[in-house]
């Protein structure tokens, strides 16, 4: 799942290099944390959160699969 978001952040940002995922899992919950460079927290977010919205639901459909909840946060 890191690696998911790692790679969609990667080819979005202008530092590709920046883009930081931490997990952090309990039993039924996983929480994926995104890091990037703050130049680049626009273009993750997108316009109106589209993209970070769009980035949730790969997420919720991948989880869905394994039976857990995924939570992506972005932090600046």
């Amino acid at each position: 799942m890191d690696e998911l978001v790692n790679q969609i952040a990667q080819s979005l940002v202008d530092r590709p290099q920046e883009v930081r995922v931490n997990t952090f899992q309990g039993d039924r919950t996983m929480v994926l944390e995104l890091r990037v460079a703050k130049d680049d927290i626009g273009k993750i977010i997108g316009k109106q959160g589209r993209t970070a919205q769009a980035m949730r639901t790969i997420l919720a459909a991948v989880s869905a699969k394994i039976k857990k909840r995924t939570v992506l946060e972005i932090v600046e």
